[in-house]
């Protein structure tokens, strides 16, 4: 029974215990010389990881809670799919697996035979073309492994019968197979901080000791360990040091996951650029990692990376603004010696087609592998419709390398007439300009290539427009549809205030609302649509403002009016 305090007599010694090993976060000198005499092994376990990159994840398949592999959309995963995905370069392949949906009840927690076999059927192909292959135990972290503050002992014979049969069927594999204890844990209904830190401390733990006493190859396979929530903040890893230190195992794995500063991961808050905030998250967590791990031995796996904001909708964050984050964080985790698993749930490389959905994203982090490339402060130049244009200057991120020339097509433009550059500033004539929107359509009427010394070129789109037009509307608080005439231009963000100035919306932090979630345009339809999700965060009886600012400069305000459920929208 719990006790008062919500730990049972077990976990309050565990605590002590955990306690006892976070003051041996720093090795001491007899530690030290340990690792010092195995160094050879320490050092094989970062040239594993080193060479596991670049990684990817088979996301949405067999983590998927369903019938089978299928249930979240993507098709049954087949051995001429990985002979493709390794034609693109990646050479490890993280499989997410959620193994309690396919186990039998307490005690023995039998693993289905038949799923069972189709893991290791999988993973044989992976193996046998080539591949790194880290398996985890995924969608289980939270399903039941949560209840471990209140259901502690029946998680932890779960946990520990799902490992053991894990160990025992792949026992025999090779050392490019890793395992990875638990993905992105959290526990529902702990005291705070120190029961975390326990509980993460004893799933780690008891992963390793399971594993190693399988033997055969488990002997020495690397074991994949994360911090709480896979989360790289100092408090977390310090949790996790203590663990590394106290098993001193040199074939120890530090996980955690990357997907950005939040705001500019979910275009919220009003971080629709990769800025200069934005990149030192990246550039600090990155340092944290490897003066954390990497410096003292330990390779670090970023396990998933990408943007929070590809799940919301299209545009969520604009082309270029992800190319630069996903340019500079190949660059920056090549430099601080981290492997890097890209997060793929079926809307990167097409697994029915087997090729990218969008090309020139994979372009650029394949690119990244191995160098830097240029990129610009933009890649979308607006050009009024129907006025003469005038010079236009962009900023050049040349990344250590020169720009050699710019293409349209096939055609280059010419140096010193169509456009000049000084130092990193780009400037495009204006008569190259109107050259290059005489059509006057709405939309990109052409696309510069900038091709530098290195790297891959930087599009950037010439773009005709009109300042947009928005139209009155009526609606409910279920949806409101806005009738929009965009006129070439794309929306950036929106801001919502009520009539005193404060925030609007289920962001009420910010004015600044999140795209995709609290506004979504519709640019082929014509409309900018507010949902449910930004009127329950709408007080009754209340006007609020709505400021859209579009990429072009263009910013256009919008009164709304509740009235119970009814809303009505007008132009300002």
């Amino acid at each position: 029974m719990p006790s008062s305090t919500g730990f049972t007599r077990r976990q309050v010694m565990t605590t002590s215990a955990a306690l006892a090993v976070t003051a041996l976060a720093i090795p001491t000198a007899a530690q030290a010389a340990a690792r010092s005499t195995s160094s050879a092994a320490s050092a094989s376990a970062l040239d594993v990881v080193a060479n596991m990159q670049p990684g990817w994840n088979l996301g949405n398949s067999f983590e998927a809670i369903g019938a089978d592999e299928t249930a979240w959309g993507n098709p049954r995963v087949t051995q001429a799919f990985f002979r493709r995905l390794k034609a693109q370069g990646f050479r490890s392949i993280r499989i997410p697996v959620t193994w309690g949906q396919h186990e039998g009840p307490a005690p023995t927690y039998t693993l289905d035979p038949v799923f069972l076999a189709r893991i290791k059927q999988v993973v044989d192909w992976a193996l046998a073309d080539g591949f790194y292959v880290l398996i985890n135990m995924h969608g289980d972290a939270w399903q039941w492994v949560p209840n471990m503050p209140t259901q502690h002992d029946a998680v932890l014979a779960q946990y520990t019968a799902t490992w053991q049969q894990i160990a025992a069927t792949f026992r025999d594999e090779p050392r490019r197979l890793l395992f990875e204890s638990i993905n992105e844990p959290f526990f529902t209904g702990s005291s705070g901080d120190q029961q975390n830190a326990v509980l993460m401390n004893e799933l780690n733990t008891t992963f390793h000791s399971v594993v190693r006493a399988t033997g055969g190859g488990n002997a020495d396979r690397l074991l994949v360990m994360p911090t709480l929530g896979d989360t790289p903040d100092q408090p977390k890893i310090d949790t996790l040091l203590a663990t590394f230190s106290a098993l001193d195992d040199p074939n120890l794995v530090a996980s955690i996951h990357y997907y950005s500063f939040w705001p500019f991961s979910v275009n919220l808050a009003g971080y629709t650029t990769f800025n200069a905030a934005t990149q030192q998250d990246l550039t600090d967590t990155f340092d944290l990692l490897h003066r954390a791990f990497v410096a003292k031995g330990i390779p670090v796996v970023v396990g998933e990376y990408g943007l929070l904001g590809w799940d919301s909708g299209p545009g969520t964050v604009e082309q270029g603004e992800t190319l630069k984050y996903l340019e500079y964080l190949g660059y920056y985790a090549r430099h601080r010696g981290l492997t890097t698993m890209l997060w793929d749930n079926g809307s990167r490389f097409n697994r029915r087609t087997l090729q990218w959905n969008d090309p020139s994203l994979y372009a650029q982090i394949r690119s990244s592998w191995t160098g830097r490339s240029g990129t610009a402060s933009t890649d979308q130049l607006f050009v009024p419709k129907g006025k003469t244009p005038t010079d236009a200057t962009i900023t050049l991120n040349l990344n250590g390398t020169r720009l050699l020339r710019i293409d349209v097509g096939t055609r280059p433009l010419i140096r010193g007439v169509d456009y000049t550059v000084s130092g990193n500033t780009l400037t495009i004539a204006a008569a190259t300009l109107s050259r290059l929107t005489a059509s006057q359509e709405y939309g990109t009427n052409a696309v510069l290539s900038l091709r530098f010394t290195e790297g891959i070129p930087w599009a950037v789109n010439v773009i005709t427009y009109d300042k947009p037009v928005l139209t009155s509307a009526t609606g409910t608080t279920a949806s409101l549809v806005i009738p929009t005439a965009f006129n070439g231009d794309k929306l950036a963000t929106m801001e919502a205030v009520y009539a005193d100035g404060t925030a609007a919306g289920p962001q009420s932090w910010t004015t600044y609302q999140q795209f995709n979630v609290a506004f979504t345009p519709d640019y082929t339809a014509g409309t900018i649509t507010l949902p449910t999700a930004f009127f329950d965060g709408v007080t009754d009886n209340t006007t609020v403002t709505l400021t859209f600012h579009f990429w072009s400069g263009a910013i256009l305000t919008y009164t709304l009016t509740r009235s119970g459920t009814a809303v009505t929208g007008a132009s300002v």
